[in-house]
């Protein structure tokens, strides 16, 4: 399964930072490394359900996304402002709640993501753009059998089959593109054309088209084109937008070891020794790792 890193990595992040005293995951230098926590606790999941994830990690963003970028940043910086006033007051519960909004993916925390994923010989795969559009065009040309994403944008970008609630508990929740589309009865550039009156990362969409509205009235006027002729609706980019999601701007998938071979003491050791987390709180989530490995039958796992 291609894994869109950046979505999946920044939910263990904010659920770490929200339940965990901060102590367990902050260096002597005051470095905060919770991800190496989260990446030891959710790798599990995957080995259970027989999975070899392959993470793909974000390149460049488009210019499309700037303003959902900026509105992110907006809303990260009131939470700080927020989180401040909490921790004069001594509200130690909504000041944990409030630190998990604050978080955003740094260079230490992906670098040392990417690091405790190369001794543990899990693939990582780099996309020129989104990661979540690496992630399902691999899936799409048959390169890996699922995307893995929290996200809907995998099906407007193509994934046939993509497997979400990867950080939660239960089973995944298989989410099938051709399921979709014919119990809407619609196409591939229909759904498209309907995400985007609806609103996608790159556009906020059409006042008063919600999901429902959107499909009734994309399947009356056949596409997104002769809708906004007939009701003389703008919507800003939808070219650019469409042809986005249609074909964004993904590399060729690398030749993909998928034998895996990991290093568990020299993980551990990284963690613990080098990056100073507290041994307990990464202990079980080892052990489930080799265990879960034991069970899938990967024999060649230390």
């Amino acid at each position: 399964m291609a894994v869109d890193a950046h979505n999946w990595l920044y939910r263990y992040l904010t659920t770490t930072v929200k339940w965990t005293n901060d102590a367990v995951y902050t260096t002597a230098d005051g470095e905060e490394v919770a991800n190496l926590v989260g990446v030891v606790q959710g790798l599990p999941k995957f080995f259970k359900h027989d999975i070899t994830p392959v993470f793909v990690f974000d390149g460049a963003v488009t210019d499309l996304k700037d303003a959902e970028v900026s509105d992110r940043r907006e809303k990260r910086e009131a939470a700080e402002e927020k989180l401040d006033a909490a921790r004069e007051r001594g509200d130690d519960l909504a000041a944990a709640r409030l630190e998990a909004r604050t978080q955003r993916l740094t260079d230490t925390i992906v670098e040392t993501t990417r690091e405790l994923l190369g001794l543990l010989d899990v693939p990582v795969v780099d996309a020129p753009a989104e990661g979540e559009a690496q992630a399902a065009v691999m899936a799409r040309r048959g390169d890996v059998d699922f995307a893995g994403t929290e996200d809907y944008d995998s099906l407007l970008f193509g994934a046939p089959r993509t497997l979400r609630q990867l950080t939660s508990k239960g089973d995944p929740e298989l989410m099938a593109l051709d399921a979709t589309l014919q119990r809407h009865d619609i196409t591939y550039e229909q759904l498209i054309d309907v995400a985007i009156l609806c609103g996608t990362d790159f556009n906020d969409g059409v006042h008063g088209y919600g999901p429902k509205t959107s499909v009734k009235a994309i399947k009356e006027h056949g596409d997104l084109w002769a809708l906004i002729e007939a009701e003389d609706v703008h919507v800003e980019n939808a070219d650019r937008i469409r042809a986005l999601f249609r074909d964004p701007p993904v590399a060729e998938t690398p030749d993909l070891d998928l034998d895996l071979a990991p290093d568990v003491a020299a993980a551990r050791e990284f963690v613990v020794d080098t990056w100073e987390v507290d041994a307990e709180e990464v202990a079980r989530g080892f052990d489930r790792i080799e265990q879960s490995v034991v069970q899938t039958g990967l024999d060649r796992w230390s």
